[in-house]
């Protein structure tokens, strides 16, 4: 019988008749979807319900047992199953006319079916496997079981008998991987023997799972529809639920992890029942395909019953590329078990045999331990493009230490590591394997390797890829509980010969150490690695490994110092309590980006790294102008540190050279200059200056404005203090508008003029007072006021009404100043205004502390009248050589053409996404400074403050670093190094994409107002 004929034939008015007339229910009747029942939304003037008219293939005996069920679990779960409502007579089911099948009405439970809430947060998965597993302590209460329903597809118990019906209609790949989902799940059959058995709900898909958003983040609101409901273990509905909810997440293993902790903390899981978790969770994947292919065998395309067709494929061929031991591991970890069952023996039995040394080290104060690590500076990400640079490094580190061999430690994470040639898994763009899972001994080529145990060579290999173990030896051992095996890798050529099968006594030679580029070209050390599991590799065993499966990867590979017994710490630590010690010794306003703090340890380019080697795309830093350790600018500054660095009052050619080539790049009459340390410190020498030639103290600034951190900049600040800067009318500052032709006070044609009327009149004010205007300061493109482009002729009136009153103009380019803009090197110019002092900052060093100020002859005399300027390290030797290198590396690499090539690329990209995302308002900037403002509608314009956290936090998970700036918080900063390229770009405008392309679940009530002026 086909699903259409399975289902009830009903007409909606004569079922509206009969719920007025058995249940006093009427209202408007809408149509739901459904498999079997026929299933109808029921809205009445005070609430919904359900209504669900039953299939004629189910008996009598099974829809009674259910509605009974229903209405006990509803008690028992305080409503996460949504309630059974009664007939007018007390009944649960009511006979529909053709006399085969039932009515009842279940309360509707509010919400958004999982399958539609994207991305799927950690804590959300944690939270359906916490109700899943309440609602299954509920379903184990339930004192009986239904009748019987040996012919019920949908029972996980019968996957192997669904998959084995469609095999034969599939061919090629797809028939290749539900073969092998189908023998995996026959492997595991006899373990469900004695697993107990209970009622379950047999069809915990991501349509029966809702979700609500509350003040704490999404969670499970209700589970529905237990029209599958029978006997099985109850670890089915964990991996039922496991194998839906993992669809269409970044990184499904991880998603895993989340529901099965979440579901073991609320009902502790036994070890027998999550070894076969991931087992369920691929045989419901191949239940759902195989029913998929059998109904479209059978001429069925019903939406509804194909729908999870697309994703199930999806995941199967995902996880047929996961090691069974390393799902299966990871879920054991996170429960705190030994993720691999033979680890913890195989440790133990180590731990007691005598120390094997493989190498012949006969003086323990010979070697020395190094630090290979991400943060490490004796290596960089680099080294990697040149093996004889970093052998010649590493010669160097040991001649420095007196050392004769080096051990590189078990469970690092390496910075090396962090390239294409190490690329994970599919769906964490972040992570490369960079977690060394043996020990390297580094020693001169052809040091001999002997054998630390009883062997038999098990195979050998040749792993010539550039990078990869070269010649490879693998030993295999009698164990505590079977065989085990070591791993020889970075080999001479010779040890090829050796034959597989020949037998080894402890201490026999059987080859030596190989040089680059044949021992894959490292420099000269041997790889030694123990292993519990071969999983089926001949030779090519992982050595390293990803850093969210660590624990599975050391219990599979024991730390090999067990065994050569070394007396010093050959193991990475990883520190656990960083973020506790910088809360005690740092000032707790300090404050970190992201719910989850991030710990950097190394930079490249465009790109960041966390402390296991985890790669970021970095948007958001505009400190490292021309790429994060850009090799030109670091080797400038070692060069200079290492001959002289001095302050100012003595003379030095690199200091006069770099005021030189600075003012250069300045139009006139721009072209004397201070050195100083930052960027607030140039704003609070500027508004000397200011003073000192004017006479006058007041400052007319910006809303939303923000120049710096000391007290004078955090009081003339309107984004750090909105509430009293420009407030007080006895004070000395005033807060013209914000400039803003999207949210602002004017959004007309002529708003560059109505806005720089508000410049006037705080000027007029100012002028009323005792203190005077001596200045309007203002960032050339609003940063922190949410990545404002100042409307067109805008800046030349607004100086143009303060040079009236003899007031300077001070443009603050400490954000976006040396091409970022790219069609000028200088906001200002693109603004089409030149100012009377520039102040400088983040960009000139990238990321070294320096910043300056220029500005007109006329000025400097002036303020050459007052007291003497001094700055200790303002403009010293080492700063000058990193300075200048930052702009060779401009030019060199042309860079500001670069920032306007790539930004116009990014900020048409952005734009195509607003304009088929309502949530993007607007898109703005120049260059590689621009801004994505988000908002609640297209009309009203209200700030979405929680949609741009929302893209913030969640392609931070993906590999992106954004941020959030503006008045409301609304508006995603982007202004990375300018480097930044157009693959760069096309990540960022794909991930930002992806998260809008999601259906988010509506955020609750209303956000705060304004900060400050905003129309309505």
């Amino acid at each position: 019988m086909s699903s259409g004929e399975a289902r009830a034939r009903v007409d909606p008015a004569r079922l509206k008749e009969l719920l007025a007339g058995e249940y006093g229910l009427e209202g408007r009747l809408e149509d739901l979807p459904g498999d079997r029942d026929r299933n109808y939304l029921l809205s009445t003037s005070e609430e919904r319900f359900v209504v669900k008219v039953s299939s004629p293939l189910d008996p009598l005996p099974i829809l009674e047992f259910e509605a009974g069920m229903i209405r006990l679990l509803s008690e028992q779960t305080e409503g996460l199953v949504p309630g059974i409502t009664p007939a007018a007579v007390g009944e649960l089911l009511v006979p529909w006319e053709d006399g085969e099948t039932f009515v009842r009405v279940v309360r509707h439970r509010e919400g958004v079916i999982l399958a539609k809430v994207a991305p799927r947060p950690p804590e959300l998965l944690a939270d359906v496997g916490r109700r899943v597993a309440q609602l299954v302590s509920a379903l184990g209460a339930v004192p009986d079981h239904p009748p019987a329903r040996f012919d019920f597809d949908w029972a996980l118990g019968n996957a192997g008998l669904v998959m084995d019906r469609a095999l034969p209609l599939l061919a090629g790949e797809k028939r290749a991987l539900l073969d092998r989902v189908r023998d995996a799940f026959d492997r595991m059959a006899p373990r469900f023997l004695s697993l107990g058995s209970q009622m379950i709900h047999g069809d915990l898909n991501d349509h029966n799972i809702l979700v609500s958003q509350g003040r704490a983040g999404l969670a499970v609101s209700g589970i529905i529809d237990l029209g599958d409901a029978h006997s099985a273990p109850r670890v089915f509905d964990l991996g039922i639920a496991v194998a839906y909810s993992i669809f269409d997440t970044d990184d499904p293993l991880t998603a895993a992890v989340a529901l099965v902790e979440g579901f073991h903390r609320e009902q502790p899981l036994l070890e027998a029942e999550l070894d076969v978790v991931m087992a369920l969770a691929r045989a419901r994947l191949g239940q759902s395909v195989a029913m998929a292919r059998l109904r479209r065998e059978k001429g069925e395309v019903d939406e509804y019953h194909l729908v999870s067709e697309s994703s199930a494929w999806k995941m199967i061929a995902y996880l047929d590329k996961v090691e069974d031991v390393v799902a299966t591991g990871m879920l054991r970890a996170a429960c705190g078990l030994e993720p691999v069952p033979a680890g913890a023996p195989l440790r133990s039995w180590l731990k007691r045999k005598a120390p094997r040394p493989v190498v012949g080290i006969g003086d323990w104060s010979e070697v020395g331990v190094l630090d290979l690590s991400v943060g490490s500076w004796l290596v960089d990400s680099r080294e990697t493009d040149d093996a004889g640079a970093f052998s010649h490094k590493l010669e160097r580190r040991l001649r420095e230490k007196g050392w004769k061999y080096a051990i590189g430690r078990y469970l690092e994470p390496r910075a090396f590591y962090a390239t294409e040639a190490f690329r994970g898994r599919e769906g964490d763009p972040r992570e490369r394997r960079t977690v060394h899972l043996g020990l390297d001994i580094f020693a001169p080529a052809g040091t001999s390797i002997h054998a630390p145990l009883d062997s038999t060579v098990a195979c050998i290999r040749d792993n010539s890829a550039r990078l990869d173990y070269g010649p490879t030896v693998v030993l295999e051992h009698e164990g505590p509980h079977g065989p085990f095996w070591t791993l020889y890798g970075h080999l001479d050529a010779a040890a090829l010969h050796l034959e597989p099968g020949t037998v080894l006594r402890t201490g026999d030679e059987f080859a030596a150490l190989g040089a680059p580029p044949e021992n894959g070209d490292w420099p000269p050390h041997l790889h030694m690695q123990v292993i519990a599991d071969r999983l089926g590799c001949e030779g090519d065993f992982p050595g390293v490994a990803l850093p969210r499966e660590e624990a599975v990867w050391a219990s599979l590979s024991p730390d090999p110092n067990l065994l050569l017994g070394m007396p010093f710490e050959t193991t990475f630590r990883h520190e656990t309590d960083l973020h506790e010690r910088r809360r005690r010794v740092l000032g707790c306003n300090l404050s970190l980006s992201y719910s989850r703090p991030l710990r950097m340890e190394r930079g490249r380019g465009a790109y960041l790294y966390d402390a296991r080697g985890r790669e970021y795309l970095d948007c958001v830093n505009n400190p490292a102008h021309v790429g994060h350790e850009h090799p030109a600018v670091v080797e400038a500054g070692r060069r200079q540190m290492a001959v002289l660095n001095t302050n100012t009052r003595y003379l030095h050619p690199l200091v006069v050279e770099y005021a030189e080539r600075l003012t250069a790049e300045l139009p006139e009459p721009l072209s004397v200059c201070w050195m100083v340390n930052s960027g607030s410190e140039a704003n609070e020498l500027a508004l000397r200056m200011a003073r000192a030639a004017t006479g006058k103290r007041g400052v007319v600034t910006l809303e939303g404005g923000y120049h710096g951190n000391t007290t004078t900049l955090i009081e003339l600040s309107h984004y750090k203090s909105p509430r009293t800067v420009g407030r007080d009318p006895a004070g000395p500052v005033r807060a013209a508008p914000l400039p803003d032709t999207y949210r602002g006070l004017y959004r007309s044609d002529d708003s560059a003029r109505l806005y720089a009327q508000g410049v006037a009149a705080a000027i007029r004010e100012l002028e009323a007072t005792s203190h005077g205007a001596s200045a309007f300061l203002v960032e050339s493109v609003m940063s922190c006021g949410g990545q404002i482009v100042l409307p067109d002729g805008y800046l030349d009136l607004a100086f143009r009404a303060a040079r009236e009153t003899v007031a300077l103009c001070i443009a603050d380019e400490v954000q976006v100043g040396f091409g970022r803009v790219g069609s000028h090197t200088w906001g200002f110019e693109a603004a089409g205004a030149v100012p009377d002092i520039v102040t400088l900052g983040k960009p000139m060093g990238n990321g070294h502390p320096i910043g300056a100020v220029v500005t007109t002859p006329a000025i400097a005399e002036r303020f050459a009248g007052e007291m003497e300027y001094f700055s200790t390290f303002g403009g010293n030797p080492v700063s000058a050589a990193i300075g200048s290198a930052v702009l060779d590396v401009m030019e060199a690499e042309d860079l500001q053409h670069h920032a306007w090539e790539v930004g116009e690329h990014l900020k048409a990209g952005l734009r195509e996404l607003a304009s088929r995302h309502e949530g993007i308002g607007d898109v703005r900037g120049l260059g590689l400074f621009l801004g994505i403002e988000f908002v609640l509608t297209a009309e009203g314009r209200e700030p979405d403050r929680a949609g741009a956290r929302t893209v913030v936090e969640h392609v931070r998970r993906r590999g992106v670093l954004l941020s959030t700036d503006g008045p409301d918080d609304n508006v995603i900063k982007i202004k990375p190094p300018l480097v930044f390229s157009r693959a760069d770009a096309d990540r960022v405008v794909e991930e930002v994409d992806r998260v809008l392309e999601w259906r988010r679940v509506p955020q609750p009530g209303p956000l705060p107002p304004a900060r400050f002026g905003r129309v309505p």
